[in-house]
């Protein structure tokens, strides 16, 4: 059996498997990894809840149920060694769960190894690497009120092969009250984290284009030291119509079949700053998919004024007007090449 493998000496044609439950999977994993969980969901609160109790009996448990299933994890893994020259197997903290499969598996001769540390060694790996990642970089932040196409314009430089670190998609949220209508859940910040890292680590330039935030998203916070520099950046200003920010708005939050029923609910966060009639007002009108109507209300008495106060803290090196997505994004690259 070979000795474990640090995060950051995997090399190769390699498959990472994460061997945690599918809820540990779905808070958080290594980019790329694939999940063949030894303990289910429930399996592990009974473990769990015993191992408070009595350790010995818990690891006992863990095994017979994880030799129960054996086989399976045996073909799952032959299935791999047929694509990747080495299984990589991690769990929480590189102990139990993924010594014992791995123990087990490479003396059947599966070509495969355990990732020393496990997520927890990844975690801290990628948390000492982002900060030296953002060190040199020069964020080039587009600023502009709730609908003008920012993060579109971000996907058309990308697309374009600009370097693009796109936040909200890290966290999977908008960042505005009403920002997980139609995502799901925000990602934890364990997820996030390892996003950025990801995104930032494949960029190549010194540059990189990113949209104006708060340092909250929904449930996660920018770190620190990447939302300074965002502060320390180049700035653009993106500006459109009332009407084309309304339009991009509505065709975006109402994409999927329970668009209707999350904006309800995400209505009712507003109390804090809309009247209780108000809201209610809002909440009929969407019953009646007159979303038009709704989000420009919100656009002019809630969403412009709350962003006026940030947006003139800023000298902008560029000031774009948008009608076309294209153009716009068209009109910045022009800008930076030239600048």
């Amino acid at each position: 059996m070979y000795l474990p493998l640090e995060y950051k000496d995997l090399d190769g044609n390699y498959v990472l498997v994460d061997v945690r439950t599918p809820e540990e999977f779905e808070a958080s994993t290594i980019e790329g990894a694939i999940n063949i969980p030894i303990l289910d969901n429930e399996e592990r609160k009974v473990v769990g809840t015993l191992y408070k109790e009595d350790v010995e009996k818990s690891k006992k448990l863990a095994i017979q149920i994880g030799s129960k299933k054996l086989p399976e994890l045996y073909d799952k893994a032959l299935e791999l060694e047929a694509k990747y020259d080495r299984i990589i197997f991690f769990c929480a903290r590189g102990g139990m769960r993924s010594g014992v499969l791995n123990s087990t598996l490479s003396s059947m001769g599966i070509r495969c190894r355990k990732l020393l540390g496990g997520y927890k060694s990844y975690r801290k790996y990628i948390m000492d690497e982002l900060p030296k990642l953002n060190e040199d970089l020069t964020y080039i932040v587009l600023h502009g009120n709730t609908g003008v196409g920012k993060t579109e314009i971000l996907k058309k430089l990308e697309a374009d092969g600009y370097p693009v670190l796109d936040l909200e998609g890290c966290a999977n949220h908008r960042g505005s009250l009403l920002g997980s209508v139609g995502l799901g859940s925000c990602l934890t910040q364990k997820a996030f984290d390892s996003n950025v890292y990801n995104k930032l680590s494949k960029i190549k330039s010194n540059y990189v284009f990113v949209e104006a935030e708060s340092r909250r998203i929904g449930n996660v916070f920018i770190p620190e030291y990447i939302h300074k520099k965002m502060k320390e950046g180049l700035h653009i200003f993106v500006g459109a119509s009332i009407d084309f920010r309304c339009d991009l708005i509505v065709n975006e939050y109402t994409k999927n079949k329970s668009s209707k029923e999350d904006i309800i609910f995400a209505l009712d966060k507003l109390n804090k700053y809309i009247s209780k009639d108000t809201i209610e007002e809002y909440k009929k009108l969407v019953e009646e998919e007159d979303y038009f109507t709704v989000t420009k209300e919100l656009m002019i008495k809630y969403y412009d004024p709350m962003y006026t106060h940030t947006s003139d803290k800023y000298k902008y090196g560029l000031k774009v007007e948008v009608d076309n997505i294209e153009n716009t994004a068209k009109e910045i690259e022009n800008w930076f090449e030239t600048r």
